[in-house]
């Protein structure tokens, strides 16, 4: 140390030092100003949207007016998650510079190429205010910016819904450059500013958000001619390359056997009944006759032809009881005097009818998926056997079902042995009346009572008589 030098202000200036350091790099609200709840802004984009360069850049890069998170508010949490690149068939270096993101294809970039960025709804800054809208720009490193647009949607077809935030990729050919985007929380998607050419378009649920086709995951393609505008419509499911297989059999009723397989079927899959063998598993030879094989559509639409059937002759029951009733004529009544109109509520006043509107509808859903599932119904993984007797619950049966087709086109034999229908309920007991109960109201009659007035009078007169 120093000569004079003075070691409390030493570790005095050390502590104010550190103090001032931390609260520099804190991340709160200055004291005394509003909370700044405002998501991060991009400020620059470089090269510029709509920019045409004579040669490639050596890196793209989007400018933030504040620092933001390195990790995004998605999974995973990688700020390579935070933007796409198009098209390349390379992997993309993403690095972060607090306020800046900067975006490189391993390659680098090519020139002759019509170039997209993507900023995804996952920023955050460091007070955790995220971004809204997602971002688009374009540039061109060579020949000029096209004005096609390339739009669709994508369903989830087993599910029959939307899928959001599924990966879209149109490879345009024959260089198989991919285009990639991600459709919005209804399952639409649009590309703009894309070269006219033939595409192949993949519509891809990626359920580990990896950017990339898995093994198991559903997805469906599409080829398109672009021109200037083209649409196309994606159905994913899982393409199986084995047939379906049985899963689990399930008694509905005495007269109906639920089938449920591995794999969702086509809607429109007829399956005949020379298809199909159910026998007992000693004997495969006494075969069980099956009358149809229903969907779950066939099925309640019978079930509904049952009911209103057995309503009808309710009714027609009702109305011959009712037409054998006498009429009682021994009381005469004059003729009816008409009831005297009750007022209505005035027009405009409360509780009083609208007025009808001449083809008036109530509102329909009318976004894109639900009119591409209700041109194309949910595949399901179940159909139904109407049965001509009920299955004896004393025996096994086996169940075969031939020409099985997925929807990926596979073709397989279902089999299932060892079923076991259960047994019928038995009907229930009447409960016993307890109704009829002992009558506890009758009491006993105590008004019979011997009169002791008689024996006490005449005790009295006989001792009167002594005395005298």
């Amino acid at each position: 140390m120093p000569l004079g030098a003075r070691p409390g202000l030493s570790r005095l200036s050390r502590l104010c030092a550190c103090l001032l350091a931390a609260s520099c790099a804190s991340a709160g609200d200055p004291p005394g100003g509003p909370p700044d709840v405002a998501p991060p802004v991009v400020t620059a984009v470089s090269p510029e949207s709509g920019a045409v360069l004579t040669a490639p850049p050596s890196e793209a890069s989007i400018t933030f007016d504040e620092v933001v998170n390195e990790r995004i508010a998605a999974q995973p949490g990688d700020i390579s998650g935070a933007v796409l690149l198009s098209p390349t068939t390379e992997r993309v270096n993403v690095g972060w510079h607090r306020n800046r993101i900067s975006l490189e294809p391993h390659g680098g970039f090519k020139p002759g190429r019509i170039y997209h960025i993507e900023l995804l709804p996952v920023i955050t800054d460091l007070r955790q205010n995220r971004i809204k809208t997602r971002q688009v720009w374009v540039f061109s490193t060579g020949p000029a910016i096209p004005a096609g647009r390339l739009e669709g949607a994508l369903v989830d077809w087993v599910q029959g819904r939307a899928a959001p935030l599924a990966l879209v990729e149109a490879d345009l050919m024959p260089d198989s450059l991919p285009y990639r985007t991600l459709t919005d929380s209804t399952g639409y998607f649009r590309m703009d500013a894309m070269p006219p050419g033939r595409y192949v378009v993949w519509g891809i649920m990626d359920s580990n958000n990896d950017r990339r086709l898995g093994g198991r995951e559903a997805f469906d393609t599409a080829t398109v001619t672009l021109d200037s505008i083209a649409a196309t419509d994606l159905y994913a499911f899982v393409h199986d390359s084995l047939g379906p297989r049985l899963r689990d059999l399930e008694s509905v009723d005495s007269l109906t056997l639920k089938l449920t397989f591995t794999q969702a079927l086509p809607a429109d899959l007829a399956i005949d009944t020379a298809q199909v063998t159910l026998a007992p598993a000693e004997d495969t030879t006494a075969k069980v006759t099956v009358l149809g094989v229903l969907t779950q559509a066939g099925l309640d639409s019978l079930q509904a032809r049952a009911r209103h059937a057995a309503d009808s002759v309710a009714a027609a029951a009702a109305a011959h009881r009712d037409s054998t009733a006498r009429r009682d004529t021994t009381a005469r009544q004059g003729p009816a005097r008409p009831a005297a109109p009750r007022p209505g509520p005035q027009p405009g006043a409360r509780g009083a009818p609208r007025p009808a509107t001449a083809g008036a509808r109530s509102p329909l859903d009318s976004t894109r998926a639900q009119k591409m599932l209700a041109r194309r119904p949910a595949p399901s993984d179940a159909r139904f056997l109407r049965l001509a007797t009920p299955l004896d619950p004393d025996k096994r049966y086996v169940v075969i079902v031939e020409g099985v087709r997925n929807l990926a086109g596979a073709v397989n034999t279902a089999r299932s042995g060892g079923y076991r229908p259960p047994r019928p309920r038995a009907p229930a007991t009447e409960p016993r009346d307890t109704t009829s109960r002992r009558d506890t109201t009758l009491r006993r009659d105590t008004t019979a009572r011997v009169d002791t007035t008689a024996r006490r009078d005449s005790t009295t007169r006989r001792d009167s008589t002594h005395l005298r």
